[in-house]
């Protein structure tokens, strides 16, 4: 019984960012408890080869295009979505972007663009796939926040990273606290330092990296799988009395 809730044969999940790192493995893992993946990236190299991997491994996967902080084109994915597959069921926001930057030293540019992907853009996908999930009266939508939603990281700097996934856990709590009685579940992931290839530019800081294991109580950087395992739990029926909720996936680090 238990294991079944875990599979999702025939629904149909969309992963943007899912061309590399932990929206990669995001991909893998729904893919691998049956469902059909759009990987959708803006990258073209990275989403065809990603998709490309996946039905190599047996998972049924197409790649789509998407600039996330583009409305048209977040419309546009999700119609193309619906064209294809009639339905759509899980939505994973993992699309985003770090910067370590000096609050003194930010540009307006910079601060702009860290917050239109990592929070404008989580609620356009939300509002562009919810409006098919609420007609359909199901659906799972989980977004890729962080730990820096809920503390402040150091010894690097990052103001508008951390606002940006702070806001990023509102719209999650906003969207399913709207949503809770239409049949669509919302909740977020707050990962900790994970081992993917943007997160691993600081061992390129040997203070900042040695100081970030330092500081998570089990000694180590999460691994992507990890992540993706998460993110399998809160898209399937096994966690279908989960809405609004923030998982702190840390090694620790929040519990100090």
């Amino acid at each position: 019984m238990y294991l079944e809730l875990y599979r999702l044969k025939d629904r149909v999940a969309v992963v943007t960012g899912g061309g590399r790192g932990i929206g990669q493995e995001i991909g893998r893992a729904l893919g691998e408890a049956g469902a059909r993946i759009v990987v959708a990236d803006i990258d073209p190299a990275t989403r065809e080869a990603a998709a490309a991997r996946l039905r190599d491994e047996g998972v049924e996967a197409v790649a789509m295009p998407v600039d996330v902080t583009d409305t048209a084109s977040v419309n546009a994915l999700a119609e193309a979505v619906m064209d294809q597959f009639g339905r759509v069921d899980i939505l994973v926001n993992n699309a985003g972007v770090s910067r370590l930057t000096d609050a003194l030293d930010m540009t307006d540019d910079e601060w702009r663009w860290v917050m239109e992907v990592n929070a404008n853009a989580v609620f356009w996908c939300a509002r562009a796939f919810g409006r098919h999930m609420v007609a359909a009266g199901k659906g799972s939508i989980v977004n890729l926040g962080s730990m820096s939603g809920l503390i402040i990281n150091r010894p690097q700097f990052a103001a508008h990273y951390m606002a940006s996934k702070a806001a990023c856990h509102h719209i999650t709590k906003a969207l399913a606290v709207e949503w809770a009685t239409k049949g669509v579940r919302v909740n977020a992931i707050a990962p900790g330092y994970i081992g993917t290839e943007m997160t691993m530019q600081l061992k390129t800081m040997p203070e900042v990296y040695a100081k970030n294991v330092e500081m998570t109580p089990m000694g180590r950087f999460g691994e992507p799988r990890e992540i993706a395992s998460t993110a399998l739990f809160l898209a399937s029926d096994a966690s279908s009395y989960f809405t609004g909720s923030i998982l702190s996936v840390d090694g620790g680090y929040t519990a100090w």
